[in-house]
């Protein structure tokens, strides 16, 4: 990564821009009550069984990533994590005020679920913010060892989707697994160590 610097219009605008889109993606798979990985996958599961929204429990999951990301990638990037993980929680919850779709195919809703959340992430990414949870973790696994942020972040996705085996139909699973795979090849092919000149996360103090 080179030194370039990205101004704090630059860094408003792409966080308003990725949480959005994020929060469209996630807004597809509730509509299908499909799930993903990461903390986003866990909140959505938690919502079916617990008398919380999804926002709700999203942030509360994050909340120890944030702390992590406090004390091991900078201030600056905990902030700004804080911030973009506290809009997709809102925007999310009240999407249903300005949306409402009669019919949606739940391999539609996997697929442009997976898509949306993955090019969202993108762009926090790139301009050095994250929505905390997995996303902290494999994000300082790449910046202190080179590793694909993407391919971490499929193998965790994987990981939390069987283990909802037990707890979704075989049909559900498939579909969320499809959604998580599409996330997260946007990411591996697109977010790779030395491809994108942005300021590393290490200087964000």
């Amino acid at each position: 990564m080179s030194g370039y610097h990205h101004s704090l219009k630059e860094n408003i605008i792409a966080i308003l821009t990725g949480t959005f889109i994020v929060s469209q993606g996630v807004f597809f798979l509730q509509q299908a009550d499909l799930l993903t990985g990461g903390t986003t996958g866990l909140a959505l599961l938690l919502s079916q069984f617990v008398d919380l929204s999804f926002g709700q429990l999203y942030f509360l999951l994050n909340t120890p990533f944030y702390l992590m990301a406090w004390f091991r990638m900078g201030k600056s990037f905990a902030v700004t994590s804080i911030i973009s993980g506290g809009l997709v929680s809102v925007i999310t919850d009240n999407l249903h005020h300005a949306l409402e779709i009669s019919r949606l195919e739940p391999l539609y809703c996997a697929a442009i679920g997976g898509l949306l959340m993955g090019l969202g992430m993108l762009i926090l990414f790139r301009h050095q913010t994250s929505l905390g949870g997995f996303n902290v973790l494999v994000l300082f696994l790449q910046e202190k060892f080179g590793l694909s942020a993407g391919k971490l972040q499929m193998g965790i996705d994987t990981c939390i989707l069987v283990a909802s085996f037990f707890l979704v139909s075989p049909m559900v699973l498939v579909l969320s697994v499809l959604g998580a795979v599409l996330l997260n090849l946007v990411l591996a092919m697109n977010h790779k160590p030395g491809r994108y000149s942005g300021q590393a996360l290490t200087s964000c103090n």
